[in-house]
């Protein structure tokens, strides 16, 4: 008897993590994520412009953004953002400080194209890949 108790004592707590899991899924709604996978103090700084401008972007969910920085050797760094993995922007950034506000403007439009035509891709499936 002793056993069915501590058997029912481990059983419920069980029970109720996965059902209030359960219960909160539905009210949980996470919109777009932006990772920083960048190295460097610039590519730090292209990160946190550029997420200003995502945190204001309407209708982010289902979008996943990745800013990958690539080290290249005497040269600088390659910056590069994925979006749901597929390359959409890159631009190569030196070893001395240049203005990142062009850069990160242009990436930002560069993510709203991509999105609008990712959006259209979906929304009209009669439509062929190349338009015709």
């Amino acid at each position: 008897m002793k056993k069915h108790i501590q058997i029912r004592n481990y059983l419920l707590p069980i029970f109720l993590c996965f059902s209030s899991a359960s219960f909160g899924a539905d009210e949980l709604e996470i919109d777009g994520l932006l990772l920083d996978r960048s190295i460097s103090r610039f590519g730090h700084q292209f990160y946190y412009e550029f997420s200003n401008y995502w945190r204001d972007l309407p209708s982010t969910a289902g979008f996943n953004i990745e800013i990958r920085e690539t080290v290249i050797p005497k040269a600088g760094t390659k910056l590069s953002l994925i979006m749901n993995n597929q390359l959409v922007y890159a631009t190569y950034l030196g070893r001395r400080l240049a203005p990142l506000d062009e850069r990160v403007e242009q990436a930002v439009y560069t993510v709203i194209d991509a999105m609008a035509r990712s959006n259209m891709a979906t929304s009209s499936p009669d439509m062929a890949v190349n338009g015709w």
